[in-house]
């Protein structure tokens, strides 16, 4: 099959501004799967464990069971959590809840879109390129125990297949109730070019759901596989890199690096950083900030994640 991700060769939109943080483009990541794969639970994973302020869309407040203790504010079509995060519904449309996110201050890092079950999340993923947000990539969730006679049933089979071939991340939740989830992720790897994680609960660790981080601040990478390990490594070049040079070297990085994330050096923008993202198969470059308004000198430093079996 081929992938909805691809290389993106061509920058993505600047912020529109660069005097501060705040006006940052919102980072998109769209959580799709078919009906039970588990994308409710990921998101109140990410809402409880995260360390950024993180926006979410989802079709009701009703789909996402958010302990009431976090819950600071509620109206009808928001919820504000005590940990800065907000929750919005798409009660009067996906043009209406960007328009919420984007007008919240202080600016949401991050936001996740939970598709409903029946969804196609490349055409969700289209809204991570409004004005003001900035795509990141697209999970797909999928149920080990039920995946295979989910994606060859008659009536259902060409969306659950439209789904993963759209993911630049597929998540194989609920290992633990399949005796051979080995098996069903070869499966999947057979059928779309996304990497394939596995995981029990929706506990896949943040760096690899989100983003590495890169300001000295890392997350903990510990709820691997029991088989499985995330190994940590960086790419640091001193000099300016031709950006074509660092596409390819990017496109090179070996099929087990499942996330990166960094700002570069290139030598056709020296002025300014530009943000480096990688999710699956899926590059972009961002044009960002002066270097003068960087917390850093100019340099390529770019955090892996890779997935390793244990030795």
């Amino acid at each position: 099959c081929v992938a909805a991700s691809r290389l993106a060769s061509e920058p993505m939109p600047s912020p529109s501004r660069h005097q501060g943080r705040d006006l940052d483009p919102i980072a998109v990541t769209v959580v799709g799967g078919y009906l039970g794969a588990g994308k409710t639970t990921l998101v109140n994973h990410v809402l409880v464990n995260a360390d950024e302020t993180i926006a979410v869309i989802v079709n009701d407040f009703g789909d996402i069971d958010i302990d009431a203790a976090l819950i600071d504010q509620r109206s009808e079509t928001t919820l504000a959590l005590a940990n800065g995060c907000i929750c919005c519904s798409l009660v009067e449309g996906f043009a209406a809840a960007l328009d919420t996110i984007d007008a919240v201050r202080p600016r949401p890092q991050r936001l996740l879109i939970e598709a409903s079950g029946v969804a196609d999340p490349a055409s969700v993923a289209a809204y991570g390129h409004r004005p003001g947000f900035r795509l990141e990539g697209v999970l797909v969730l999928a149920d080990a125990s039920t995946i295979v006679e989910k994606a060859t049933d008659t009536y259902v089979g060409d969306v659950v297949l439209h789904q993963l071939r759209a993911a630049d991340l597929v998540v194989l939740n609920k290992t633990d109730l399949h005796p051979e989830p080995e098996a069903v992720a070869d499966w999947l790897r057979e059928r779309c070019q996304a990497p394939v994680i596995a995981a029990r609960d929706a506990a896949v660790p943040l760096d690899v759901l989100l983003a590495p981080a890169v300001d000295g601040q890392h997350r903990k990478v510990d709820t691997a596989p029991a088989d499985l390990t995330f190994r940590r490594g960086a790419i640091e070049l001193a000099e300016p890199i031709d950006r074509q040079a660092l596409l390819q070297m990017l496109a090179g990085l070996a099929p087990s690096v499942v996330r990166a994330k960094g700002f570069a050096w290139v030598a056709d923008e020296p002025e300014r950083a530009v943000l480096v993202q990688r999710v699956g198969r899926r590059t972009t470059l961002t044009p960002w900030r002066p270097w003068d308004q960087m917390d850093r000198p100019p340099a390529t430093h770019i955090v892996t994640i890779e997935l390793k079996p244990k030795t």
